[in-house]
């Protein structure tokens, strides 16, 4: 998976359980709770949505690095490989 399709993914899962997100507007170095009203269930939700999307097993010691869109794509792209 390229990072234009990993970055796909991971606005998809935002927006399914925030949809007030405009994925133009989003800035990738700043933490989605403090760019959108985003509380800890929709995060869990978000996270939930990327495991089911990308089929894959995220720790919850690592929960705190998928907090941007930035860390997201780090992070996922290490998991998965690309």
């Amino acid at each position: 998976m390229d990072q234009d399709q990993l970055t796909r993914q991971i606005i998809d899962a935002l927006t399914s359980v925030a949809p007030e997100v405009e994925a133009g507007a989003l800035d990738p170095e700043v933490s989605f709770r403090d760019q959108y009203e985003i509380d800890s269930v929709d995060f869990l939700n978000f996270v939930l949505r990327l495991e089911q999307e990308l089929g894959v097993k995220i720790p919850e010691v690592d929960y705190p690095k998928l907090s941007s869109l930035k860390g997201c794509r780090s992070y996922l792209g290490r998991v998965l490989g690309g």
